[in-house]
């Protein structure tokens, strides 16, 4: 089969796209197996902007669609890729790239560092291309909204990279909640014990070597030296500048369970603790707690997070792992983590049987995403979702830096009781990498 036109794929999503997420949106599948994908003969071109490590596993998530273009600051990384895609072109800029290949491509695959999501995906996006975005999201809770809304107003397809929503046991635990067995649930607990912080600025600097685009790497961030083996590779998410410590690196994983289950959006207050806030490296461990008001009949819920150093050993009277979800409702409590669920009390629920599916089976999250690409059928990660998830991890950041307890007015991205917070809520970017 001869492939479609870039014009004829896109003209076509604008009308489709729209169905598929009011389909998703309104909870209507056709049925529970899943959906067979358009003739694979049908490839869509395709560039990724990073390469390696967590990017390597994206790339490998696309690879049987046409690879046309690999883009990465880092050399070794980039020749190592091109050495699988000898026909896909070169760079190390994803803004040159995106001006010469844009008219070229369906898609683009970002995984970059945290503060490259946004620059690297907006202009993609505002360019008519589908996305797929690495978690979380963005690097600001504004970014969060503005790349939602250009998703929006482009009709692309997206899916922000939260792998694990694909698994069946995170399906079984929403239909289980959803369908009412331990009652109105009104608190939550999410935890995970690893801690991505701590450390000074080291003084001076290196010249980086002759393979690594240092000031390609740092982007929008401001300028600094470069340093071996303290930012790149690796060590970016306990900088504030970079990254978005182990919040912003798990939180859309965890979070993403309750969210999706108690159909949670926007928070009314949020607040958080910790160690001394750092100007410069996020916390070695941290809580937040999150009010979320009423919604679809369903109660407020009260939703703590903790990382780090910080997490518990036991929640809600119950002994737990380093990692996971308790929901806590009128009829009972269940834990959940990326592949178990159990109840409480254990004799109460001893002969539970669970609901029959009502969420048809993922064909995979990146597979999710290249067919929604090819036919406008709906993703589960999609930006609209995952952009206000984003939002609210984002936001227990911003509580932290801040000291304050936020009243949130989610629809103007404003803290009503904390002016301070504004230069956490969004940043200044180095002149030719703006977002906004």
């Amino acid at each position: 089969m001869q492939k479609k036109s870039n014009f004829n794929r896109r003209d076509f999503l604008r009308v489709s796209g729209g169905v598929g997420a009011a389909a998703l949106s309104s909870g209507v599948w056709s049925e529970l197996a899943p959906a067979q994908s358009t003739s694979p003969n049908e490839k869509l071109s395709i560039a990724c902007i990073g390469t390696a490590n967590r990017a390597a596993a994206d790339v490998g998530g696309v690879e049987g669609e046409n690879i046309v273009a690999l883009v990465d600051i880092d050399k070794n990384y980039l020749d190592r890729a091109a050495t699988k895609f000898p026909n896909a072109r070169t760079y190390a800029d994803y803004r040159e790239m995106l001006d010469k290949e844009a008219s070229k491509l369906d898609a683009v695959v970002v995984a970059t560092a945290d503060h490259n999501h946004a620059p690297a995906a907006i202009r993609a996006i505002r360019a008519g291309l589908h996305v797929y975005c690495e978690k979380p999201l963005t690097h600001t809770v504004q970014e969060a909204r503005l790349i939602a809304e250009a998703a929006k107003k482009h009709k692309v397809a997206t899916q922000m990279g939260t792998q694990i929503h694909a698994g069946d046991n995170y399906r079984r635990v929403v239909e289980i909640i959803q369908s009412g067995a331990i009652g109105d649930v009104t608190e939550v607990h999410v935890w995970v014990g690893k801690a991505w912080g701590g450390g000074e600025r080291p003084e001076g600097g290196q010249e980086p070597p002759d393979t690594l685009s240092w000031d390609l790497w740092l982007g929008p961030a401001p300028e600094r030296p470069f340093w071996p083996g303290i930012y790149h590779p690796a060590n970016w998410r306990r900088w504030w500048d970079f990254g978005t410590g182990t919040l912003g690196d798990m939180a859309c994983h965890y979070m993403d369970l309750p969210f999706w289950a108690l159909k949670l959006r926007h928070p009314t207050t949020c607040e958080a603790e910790g160690p001394e806030v750092h100007p410069e490296t996020c916390p070695l461990g941290l809580i937040v707690r999150f009010q979320f008001p009423e919604r679809e009949s369903m109660p407020p819920v009260r939703f703590t997070w903790y990382d780090g150093n910080l997490t518990p050993r036991e929640v809600a009277g119950e002994r737990v792992p380093g990692s996971g979800v308790m929901f806590i409702g009128s009829e009972g409590k269940m834990f959940a983590d990326y592949g178990s669920y159990r109840f409480f009390p254990t004799d109460k629920f001893a002969n539970y049987q669970p609901p029959a599916p009502t969420i048809p089976r993922s064909i995979g999250h990146h597979a999710e995403w290249i067919k929604a690409c090819k036919d406008g059928s709906p993703t589960t990660c999609n930006f609209d979702y995952s952009g206000a998830l984003t939002e609210s991890v984002l936001l227990g950041n911003v509580a932290f830096r801040t000291g304050q307890k936020l009243e949130w007015d989610a629809e103007n991205l404003r803290a009503t009781n904390c002016p301070a917070a504004d230069k956490f809520i969004q940043k200044q970017y180095r002149p030719g990498w703006e977002v906004a």
